[in-house]
């Protein structure tokens, strides 16, 4: 069993500029959900990234979430995806 999970987050658009970095790869307890993984790349990158967050949606593993409760699995990857305008 796993006991830590190893996560790539990937920022875009107002959450790259937050995060100050195009992506990031951060470790979290076994089990984990996509709030776990949201709280350790704010603890990372602070409290201006937990401000666009909130207005964010999700995919991970190039699915949409719907809830943070969503389960992680090792080596997944989580899209961070600050509204868009535009057309």
């Amino acid at each position: 069993m796993v006991d830590r999970l190893t996560v790539t987050v990937r920022f875009f658009a107002a959450a790259r500029a937050a995060a100050g970095v195009d992506e990031d790869e951060i470790t979290v307890e076994a089990p984990a959900t996509v709030a776990d993984a949201l709280r350790a790349v704010v603890d990372r990158h602070g409290t201006g990234l937990a401000d666009v967050l909130r207005r964010c949606s999700f995919l991970l593993d190039a699915v949409a979430v719907h809830g943070h409760q969503v389960a992680l699995g090792d080596r997944a990857v989580l899209d961070v995806l600050p509204p868009f305008a535009g057309g």
